[in-house]
């Protein structure tokens, strides 16, 4: 390792220092179209589908509910008129039911974090879908059951999806190079917006023509099909993956400068006292909160307020997560890019990306407030939905930069909290749009718009892109002190004190 100091950063009566690994500067390995053979992008080609399935599996209810509730007009056999709906609920027990996933989800978050980093979190990632995937397939009949039994599916598949994303980050901490790590997590997080596009215009018509049963009878194979794929192809790291080549091994291994320890103490006092952790805390929250609102209600705005019918619904409610699936891509790379290229630093890329996209997320959503137009609130969400992709690229990759050893405890720490909207919103909503009128929804989006606002002001002020001293490893810390001894012995003295100490003392 060498060791480079950074004297940009003296004030206060500060030296601030920092042990870089050289060959992080730039990138060193031949790039290729030919992704598959690299090994670590058949990972993120698994957990994108992995994603895929994660949100396939959650989303499929905001539209299958619509189809289940649904009064539908029928005719009997004496030609008179009659009405049928599945299942009776209003509209503060359909908030409870979109819900409800999220009271098993918020359960396990940290601990999702704390298992993967321990016995990899390549096992519990799968381990995690593949059981929500068999729950999918057994939701009609516990919808049929009962409404109580309806609910406990979906709190335990909650449960079990809630170790998905603090996983992720422990498989990136194994797998990622520091300057491919927000192109490899945007391409897998992809995923999540891939499972909501397909998932919600293919509910529809799935509801539609074979019944909303077919719904999850579908996503549900697909979700297990995906987890025997992932137990055979996904290793805990390169040094554990036979098909691994050496040459990229031993590059991984290089950038990373560990070798995955699965020994590692997380210093819990200093985490709980970082600002940095509570900048990522508050975006993550914000994000989720607008996130959370159009992805649990969309399909009823559109049908409720737009007048848009369900199969129209469930296409119009997948353009939004297009534009994010699509934009993910872009972020990621460019994100990569600018520092590769030197032209920002790595704070100022999590900290210009993630607070320009809630400025933006916050203008457009109170557009979609003061403009209910069946063509512009559409156009308007799918703005807003689309430019979070940037915030992604911002505190979502923003843990492997100032703890990579301790990411998947952050993220179970931060996603636990950024589950609460999850929670909240959709019984916030319940309780807010019962008339189904339009100033209702104005009301809603007005919240989302200030939430988003508040988590830009945050992030700006204590987000950092530096690894945290907490978060440094023993070989970092020894690395520090004698490049430090070495700097001290080769400034001159002057007047009794060496320069930098002249500069500290001026």
């Amino acid at each position: 390792m060498t060791v480079v100091y950074d004297k940009e950063k003296q004030s206060g009566r500060q030296f601030e220092s920092k042990a870089i690994d050289s060959s992080n500067i730039e990138e060193t390995e031949p790039l290729t179209w030919k992704f598959w053979r690299k090994r670590r992008y058949i990972v993120v080609l698994m957990a994108f589908f992995g994603f895929f399935n994660v949100y396939s599996l959650r989303v499929n209810l905001s539209v299958a509910i619509v189809a289940m509730t649904e009064n539908r007009t029928m005719t009997a056999e004496d030609g008179s008129i009659y009405y049928e709906q599945d299942f009776p609920w209003d509209s503060k027990q359909k908030g409870l039911i979109l819900s409800s996933f999220f009271y098993g989800y918020i359960l396990t978050q940290f601990l999702g974090g704390l298992i993967g980093g321990r016995i990899g979190g390549n096992l519990v990632f799968g381990i995690g879908i593949g059981s929500t995937a068999i729950l999918t397939l057994l939701t009609p009949l516990a919808a049929s059951h009962s409404l109580g039994m309806f609910l406990a599916v979906r709190i335990v598949e909650g449960i079990f999806e809630g170790v998905t994303f603090p996983c992720i980050h422990a498989v990136w901490s194994r797998w990622s190079p520091p300057l491919e790590r927000s192109r490899m997590a945007s391409i897998a997080f992809a995923g999540n917006y891939a499972g909501t596009v397909v998932a919600m215009p293919l509910s529809g018509i799935f509801a539609t023509k074979y019944g909303w049963e077919s719904v999850f009878y579908i996503f549900g194979t697909i979700g297990c099909i995906w987890f025997v794929l992932w137990v055979i192809i996904v290793k805990e790291g390169p040094e554990k993956d036979p098909h691994c080549s050496m040459e990229e091994r031993e590059f991984i291994e290089k950038k990373l400068g560990t070798v995955g320890r699965t020994n590692v103490k997380h210093p819990w006092k200093e985490i709980f006292k970082s600002p940095p952790v509570y900048a990522i805390i508050a975006s993550h929250f914000s994000e989720n909160w607008g996130f959370y609102t159009l992805l649990t209600q969309l399909p009823t705005f559109l049908r409720d307020a737009l007048n848009f019918n369900l199969d129209k619904t469930g296409f119009l409610s997948a353009v939004p997560y297009l534009a994010m699936g699509i934009l993910l891509g872009v972020s990621g790379y460019l994100a990569d890019w600018v520092q590769v290229k030197g032209y920002l630093t790595t704070t100022q890329v999590r900290r210009y990306f993630n607070c320009g996209a809630f400025l933006a997320q916050t203008v457009f959503m109170i557009l979609t407030a003061y403009f209910p137009d069946p063509l512009w609130s559409v156009v308007y969400i799918t703005i807003a939905v689309g430019l979070g992709a940037f915030a992604w690229s911002g505190f979502a990759v923003n843990h492997l930069d100032i703890a990579p050893q301790h990411a998947s405890v952050l993220m179970g720490i931060g996603n636990t909290i950024a589950t609460i909207p999850g929670i909240v919103s959709p019984l916030l909503t319940g309780y807010i749009v019962q008339e189904q009128s339009t100033d209702e929804w104005r009301i809603v989006f007005f919240i989302s718009a200030g939430i988003y606002c508040v988590g830009c002001v945050i992030y700006w002020l204590f987000a950092s892109g530096e690894l945290q001293d907490w978060a440094k490893t023993p070989e970092q810390l020894a690395a520090e002190a004698e490049a430090r001894a070495v700097l001290r012995a080769e400034q001159p003295v002057v007047g009794g004190y060496t320069n930098e100490a002249v500069e500290l003392k001026e």
